[in-house]
Formats: structure tokens, C-alpha cells, sequence
């Protein structure tokens, strides 16, 4: 379903996403992205760089909160900027629970604002804000 500009309202929350935090997942997305870092792939390097288990990198997180803003707003919005902060890990194990809320609307070109937030057992793992263009009802 395409979101129209007309239908969302500023305050309005997008819905909960739920993702478990698998190693498998893990380890495939670093390496999908080609991210070869070892903390994102083995765990006793992982370890020894300091970190408890190998954790999420930023590619995958980006990814995350992309499909999370697309799924709600339809194949036909455009994203056009998606500005992301990392905090706590994503580790094998936990879940990340994507939650988002529309800050603001911009009539002159259908962009809206999101402010997202995906947080896991230890806390926020990212926040930030992603700015989507949903058709119009003449669009």
C-alpha cells in the first residue's frame, strides 16, 4: 500500500518492527556489504578487540531503518535522506525493535519526516531521522 502526503499527520507513530538479532544474520549482512571487519564475523577477535560477541555493522543498521520506513510508506515514496546515529551494539541474541514517528510535512515537494529509533536490551542502537516523498492524491 503506497502512503499518500494527504493521509499522515505529524505525530503520527509508525508501527512497531521487531527483528531478531541472529549471528547468522549478522555475519551475512557485514559480509553482503562488504564489510570485512573481524568484529562483524569472528567472535573470539570480536572478543579480543574488546566487544563481548561480533555486532551489527552501521551498512546493515542503514539498511534496517531504510526497509522500515519503505514497508510502512509504499513502493512508490522516494527516499531522500536517511541520517543515522549508532549507539549500543546489536549483538547475536537480542532483538531490535524499530519504532518511528513522523516529525514533520513539507506540502511544496510531499516530504515527510521521520524520527526513528531502534533500540535492544541495552538500549538505543540507533536513532535518527529519515525524510521520505509520498505521492500525492494527484500524483
Amino acid at each position: 500500500m503506497n502512503r499518500r502526503f494527504e493521509d499522515v499527520a505529524v505525530g503520527e507513530e509508525l508501527p512497531e518492527l521487531s527483528i531478531p538479532l541472529t549471528r547468522t544474520m549478522i555475519v551475512a549482512t557485514a559480509l553482503a556489504s562488504r564489510d570485512y571487519q573481524d568484529v562483524h564475523h569472528d567472535p573470539s577477535l570480536a572478543v579480543e578487540r574488546g566487544s563481548k560477541d561480533v555486532f551489527m555493522n552501521i551498512l546493515t543498521t542503514n539498511g534496517l531503518v531504510d526497509r522500515y520506513v519503505t514497508t510502512w510508506a509504499g513502493p512508490a515514496a522516494v527516499v531522500k535522506a536517511i541520517r543515522i546515529r549508532l549507539g549500543a551494539p546489536n549483538y547475536p541474541g537480542d532483538t531490535m525493535v524499530l519504532t518511528g514517528t513522523i516529525t514533520a510535512k513539507h506540502p511544496e515537494d510531499r516530504r515527510v519526516e521521520i524520527a526513528v529509533r531502534g533500540a535492544n536490551a541495552i538500549g538505543p542502537h540507533v536513532t535518527g531521522t529519515v525524510v521520505v516523498q509520498l505521492k500525492g492524491s494527484g500524483a
